[in-house]
């Protein structure tokens, strides 16, 4: 069974900084593409920054030069090290992985996904981690 745990989420004034882990199990870490998404209430899961499985990154605009993602193969674990962390960053954060094709997930993203091949491409997801940052 595929099993994502997010931590790391918390409370910080504009400027701070917070690492969000995302620990994995059920599947081979090293071989799958992550990701973490984030939502804020009323708005769609937005893709925040993925790794493929051949250590290819993506930032979204809104962070790049702020967030980095990374992986510990040997905790099978998953971080976002999240700096001059911003007010619009607030929203849950979510871990997502591509270990197979999956569209079943009920997870909050997966259901607000339209598109089916992107439903089941991140395929399993973990129940999320808040993040408020204050201004």
């Amino acid at each position: 069974t595929v099993r994502l745990r997010e931590s790391g989420g918390g409370s910080v004034q504009a400027g701070g900084s917070l690492k969000l882990s995302c620990t994995a199990s059920g599947f081979t870490f090293d071989e799958s593409d992550m990701a973490w998404y984030r939502q804020t209430p009323g708005n769609e899961c937005v893709l925040v920054s993925s790794i493929s499985s051949d250590g290819d990154t993506y930032y979204a605009d809104s962070v790049k030069g702020r967030f980095t993602i990374s992986q510990d193969y040997a905790k099978n674990t998953l971080y976002l090290q999240m700096n001059n962390l911003k007010p619009d960053d607030t929203a849950t954060y979510y871990c997502a992985a591509a270990p197979s094709f999956n569209p079943y997930s009920t997870a909050r993203c997966a259901l607000a996904t339209t598109d089916y091949d992107r439903r089941g491409y991140w395929g399993y997801w973990g129940q999320g981690t808040e993040v408020t940052v204050s201004s």
